[in-house]
């Protein structure tokens, strides 16, 4: 075995023969970010099973108690059991929406471009492991300890807001619920290691590496929550159904179509008559041939989860791709073995 000081002065023991002895490099080095990680997930389960049991139970009771003491609690709810729970539920919902920007600075300053900065690598692949080993086990590992806390944390976060629904009613679209639930919240996460690890390779120190990282992913978190809806085909329906959209569909567009055939979005003649026949004289009145809408119905929502995670998944895929070509291309002008 090769034995390699890291950047801290610690000892990395990289066996040059197995893949066992590089991962377990990466922990050692990355101990720090590894205890974190381990106790942000239990903290954050702990937080999300006391909000779906005990929590969701005080809260509820609190509001139950208020609302029989007056209606306007009902629709304003100001105990202080119900303000605990309502910040356990936020805060795990935003470390979990997240989540995945952590995982990419960290992964651009800490993880690739630091132990480029401070030779830490270049030692390494002179004396024990080639270019590419290091740099697949510098994903590989931190993948898989995001998939595993993923795993616990993303259905944890669903089981809460499935409880929540009977208490705030947020919808599954709700721009605070969708990023933290189903598979995209894992995708992202992957996605942020994978940029992270990039940003790091291109800039080559800890700090630059670790705001091109940021603002990676932050581009594409933009862009998917910018076209997220049009990952899927909409529902157009006309006449008396685009009176009736489901309560819990997220309605896009509603309009009308002239007698001329011209549609004309974001026009509400006609949506308070009442009935068929109601709605046909306004139609006539107005010059008019039909109203329509356009909508996501609820069981769209894995649909548009996993064309998402799909589109998200292809851009940490390239990014990964760019980064073992880009090592490659820099190790070969070294005249280091890949």
């Amino acid at each position: 075995m090769t034995t390699l000081l890291a950047s801290d002065g610690t000892s990395t023991g990289i066996s040059p023969r197995t893949g066992r002895g590089l991962a377990r490099s990466v922990l050692r080095l990355h101990r720090s970010a590894l205890w974190f990680w381990l106790l942000l997930v239990a903290a954050l389960a702990a937080a999300m099973l006391w909000a779906y049991g005990p929590g969701y139970d005080a809260a509820d009771t609190d509001l139950r108690e208020r609302c029989r003491a007056s209606v306007e609690a009902c629709h304003f709810p100001d105990g202080s059991a119900f303000h605990r729970y309502d910040r356990a539920f936020s805060y795990s919902t935003l470390v979990v929406t997240y989540f995945p920007f952590l995982v990419a600075v960290w992964a651009g300053a800490a993880l690739i471009a630091r132990e480029l900065e401070t030779g830490t690598a270049h030692l390494a692949w002179t004396q024990s492991v080639s270019p590419t080993r290091w740099l697949t086990a510098k994903l590989a590992v931190p993948a898989l300890l995001i998939t595993a806390g993923s795993a616990v944390l993303v259905p944890l976060h669903r089981l809460m807001w499935t409880q929540d629904v009977g208490l705030r009613s947020i919808d599954w679209y709700d721009r605070s619920i969708y990023p933290s639930s189903g598979t995209v919240p894992l995708a992202y996460a992957l996605c942020g290691l994978a940029l992270g690890a990039l940003a790091g390779l291109v800039v080559g120190r800890a700090l630059p590496a670790l705001g091109v990282a940021f603002a990676a992913l932050l581009a594409v978190f933009y862009l998917g929550g910018e076209y997220r809806l049009s990952l899927w085909p909409r529902v157009t329906v006309t006449g008396a159904k685009a009176l009736n959209v489901p309560d819990d569909a997220l309605q896009l567009d509603r309009g009308v179509i002239t007698d001329e055939g011209t549609r004309i979005g974001n026009n509400l003649a006609c949506v308070d008559t009442d009935g068929v026949a109601g709605l046909r004289r306004c139609l006539a009145d107005n010059g008019l041939d039909e109203i329509w809408a356009t909508y996501h119905p609820r069981y769209h929502y894995w649909p548009l989860q996993l064309v998402e995670t799909g589109v998200v998944l292809a851009v940490a895929a390239l990014a990964v791709t760019a980064a073992f070509v880009l090592l490659r291309r820099r190790t070969a002008t070294e005249g280091v073995a890949v």
